[in-house]
């Protein structure tokens, strides 16, 4: 004789088999497994007000998305952060090359980055104002000495 129990657990373990091959599909699917219901408010808010942290929020469920990466580029760009900007817009142009105005927001990015970069070489009124004043520093090597 079979105990009561046994026909529960086999459809409880038919049940779990269940769950177990719709996750798997969902993930083959590229879906999110959660769908949180403040998502599509952050998609919307991302777009809409460029806000840093609903941008990431949504960004968590629609990862390569091209026109929400383009609205974390923008809303980079406001919050002064134009490496961060320039970065995500790259991104953006992998994914969707055809994406309008991509490739201004970029240039004009590498424009904005190329303006405040300091100068490679030191001012030349500094060097010649040290040489003709006749410091030394104690770092520096000896006159007799050559390189």
């Amino acid at each position: 004789m079979r105990p009561p129990y046994l026909a529960q657990v086999k459809r409880s373990a038919a049940q779990a088999a269940a769950a177990a091959c719709l996750l798997l599909c969902m993930v083959a699917a590229g879906q999110p497994l959660a769908a949180n219901a403040d998502s599509s408010s952050d998609f919307e808010r991302c777009r809409a007000q460029a806000k840093l942290d609903a941008c990431y929020d949504a960004i968590r469920y629609r990862p390569s998305d091209p026109s929400l990466l383009s609205a974390l580029g923008d809303a980079l760009a406001r919050a002064n952060r134009p490496a961060d900007a320039l970065r995500t817009y790259k991104r953006v142009a992998v994914l969707a090359p055809n994406l309008p105005g991509v490739a201004a927001k970029i240039s004009a990015i590498e424009t904005k980055m190329s303006a405040k970069r300091p100068t490679a070489n030191p001012p030349a009124h500094a060097t010649s104002a040290d040489a003709a004043s006749g410091k030394r520093f104690s770092n520096a090597a000896p006159e007799t000495q050559s390189h």
